[in-house]
């Protein structure tokens, strides 16, 4: 393991530093040779789990089945081998989707951008075999998102939910909504943020300029711009803890395509993501030596970088989905937390008003009529108050 910004990973298990490993070398038996403790007492089992966890399977395989000594049990490889070929069955279903979707979206002139799934890796890794995607994300003008929704529809989608909000308030808490083909078993994320609010970020406009067209997937397949994209993928990470590998990984495929480091540095300031910026640096370069330009290095060594990463590797040392709830105790504090630490004072100034901004909770509380609504705004606290005191929630 790169240990360049000296991150601790003394709470590292064996099996998840053979992980990190296996993830950093192109040749396993040659790893092996120079180290032979790595694969001393693994608990094979809990190995597997680490790579189905951190749904970096699909890079390992390959490497697994091109040793030329068994330093992995075989069964381990069979095992990863099915989970490979099941991936790869699933991101070519996604592949066709997301190509299909692309060409109804382009009939109706309905601009988008698809922000992960097959044309991530594709771009990323080369091949669509070697990532993982449950899912196609994609982000559309908020003008054009009512349109979006109801090709969707036509298309066979079931929207997933609809958000409680009083004086559109959705609009800018929320960053997508989920729609699920019940034939195809395919899973649908419309955006039309890339990151949930109070947050400051690019507008759609904005990223369209730096759009790119998918040579693999149809001309109507586009996607983020490089350095758009290095800012999406580290504030979706750092958002959920970088509780899973793959997202650093990403992180290490974007940085050796050598991202426009003055474009880059320029993006991350302008949105105020120097912090998190960093702290995908220095995760990515200590735990899976990514290559960081020295342009990009003062983000990597800013104090408040090094901090939230050394915080986020409570997820990585442990298996953990911040979104599946109920959370352990222990996991619970932690990310209360975490959350408010990678905030920018920026950031935590606009968490605050948007705090003071009426929630649909309250007009439970308090039904007025829709043209009195702008009451909720000086009513706020005290309702608010009034639901903590009687042991109510938002």
């Amino acid at each position: 393991m790169n240990d360049g910004y000296g991150l601790d990973t003394k709470s590292f298990s064996k099996e998840l530093r053979l992980l990190l490993e296996v993830l950093n070398t192109d040749d396993i038996d040659d790893t092996a040779k120079q180290n032979r403790q790595l694969f001393m007492d693994i608990d094979w089992e809990l190995w597997v789990r680490l790579s189905l966890h951190h749904r970096v399977f699909p890079y390992i395989y390959p490497k697994l089945s091109r040793m030329r000594e068994e330093h992995v049990p075989p069964e381990v490889t069979e095992r990863l081998k099915r989970e490979y070929r099941r991936n790869t069955v699933q991101m070519l279903q996604l592949s066709g989707e997301m190509g299909y979707i692309g060409e109804e979206l382009a009939k109706l002139q309905i601009r988008s951008l698809f922000l992960k799934g097959p044309v991530l890796a594709q771009e990323l890794y080369g091949e669509i075999s070697l990532r993982t995607s449950r899912d196609l994300d994609f982000i559309v003008p908020m003008a054009q998102l009512a349109e979006t929704e109801s090709l969707l529809l036509r298309l066979g989608y079931v929207k997933e939910e609809d958000f409680e909000s009083i004086l559109g308030d959705w609009k800018w808490r929320e960053h997508h909504t989920t729609f699920n083909h019940p034939d195809k078993g395919i899973k649908v994320e419309v955006h039309w943020r890339l990151s949930p609010g109070p947050s400051t970020e690019p507008d759609f406009d904005e990223l369209w300029k730096h759009a790119r067209t998918s040579s693999h997937f149809g001309h109507n397949v586009h996607y983020l711009g490089s350095e758009d994209l290095f800012l999406f993928l580290a504030a979706h990470g750092a958002r959920h803890g970088w509780s899973r590998l793959r997202w650093l990984l990403d992180i290490r495929q974007l940085l050796l395509q050598k991202p426009d480091t003055g474009k880059l540095t320029a993006l991350l300031r302008r949105y105020h993501y120097n912090d998190v910026g960093g702290q995908a640096l220095l995760l990515a370069a200590d735990l899976l030596a990514a290559p960081v330009e020295p342009a990009l290095a003062s983000l990597a060594e800013r104090p408040k970088a090094r901090r939230i990463a050394g915080l986020s590797l409570f997820y990585v040392a442990r298996m953990i989905n911040l979104h599946n709830p109920p959370l352990e105790p222990e996991v619970e504090r932690h990310y209360k937390y975490y959350q408010p630490a990678i905030l920018t004072r920026w950031h935590q100034f606009l968490y605050i008003i948007g705090f003071l901004y009426p929630y649909a909770a309250d007009a439970k509380t308090l039904p007025l009529p829709k043209k009195l609504h702008v009451l909720y705004f000086p009513l706020r606290p005290f309702l608010w108050t009034w639901r903590k005191v009687s042991g109510r929630t938002e």
